[in-house]
């Protein structure tokens, strides 16, 4: 995993960063930016498709459906669970509107990213440590890269407010109770150290094993990690 953070840099310059340094990694290993995944010719040439995480789930529901969906049908909890349940997608009764969008997201979705892409703007109940959009709270400036139909790296503008990042972890121990066993915990260092001063920053965090998996066209992730976890012989 690399993993690292860029002060007074938001997503938006995380993804052209991104986008560079991918080129450069694939230029520099293999001597070209383009490699063969299984059967498909991936293309690391810049600029790579944006969509948000919404728009994406919107056009998977509409397809599926053979009707529109609206950006406010995802922001309505009761509108949502409709849309998931007639997917065969189920909803937690603790579930709130962001994180159905996230599971329709994820089960209609991911598997179809196969060339580069940049999903962003979650929504903000699905992502405790961004910052949120300065003309939509409930939506945070977070993005994952899919290739080849899987998460390749996750980045976000980093949030530096203790009072809000506060108010999100208490949100993250109802989700929690609910029933959310990948909620995030109470952090009290976190806070009392956004308290001293964090400045504006990006962070991203890309999966190195699952780069090479790409550009050597390896199927498997046990092929391209050093140690890999082994099977008892029994």
């Amino acid at each position: 995993m690399l993993e690292f953070y860029w002060t007074y840099a938001d997503y938006d310059d995380l993804m052209g960063l991104t986008e560079q340094m991918l080129q450069q990694v694939a230029l520099a290993s293999i001597g070209t930016d383009a490699c063969t995944f299984g059967e498909t010719v991936i293309s690391f040439k810049p600029p790579f498709r944006r969509l948000s995480m919404r728009e994406a789930a919107r056009a998977a529901l509409a397809e599926r459906l053979g009707s529109p969906v609206s950006d406010a049908d995802l922001r309505s909890r009761e509108t949502a669970a409709a849309l998931a349940s007639r997917v065969g997608i189920s909803a937690g009764p603790a579930a709130g509107p962001g994180q159905i969008t996230a599971a329709i997201f994820e089960a209609l979705c991911e598997a179809e990213l196969v060339q580069p892409v940049f999903v962003y703007d979650f929504p903000t109940e699905v992502s405790p440590l961004s910052k949120q959009k300065a003309d939509d709270p409930e939506t945070v400036e977070r993005f994952e890269l899919y290739v080849a139909g899987f998460e390749l790296a996750n980045a976000f503008s980093e949030l530096n407010d203790p009072v809000e990042q506060r108010r999100r972890f208490e949100a993250q121990l109802q989700q929690r109770a609910g029933g959310d066993d990948e909620a995030h915990g109470m952090d009290e260092d976190y806070i009392r150290a956004l308290e001293y001063g964090l400045p504006p920053a990006g962070g991203e965090g890309v999966g190195i094993d699952r780069l090479v998996m790409v550009l050597a066209n390896r199927p498997s992730i046990r092929d391209v990690i050093l140690f890999p976890l082994m099977r008892p012989r029994s």
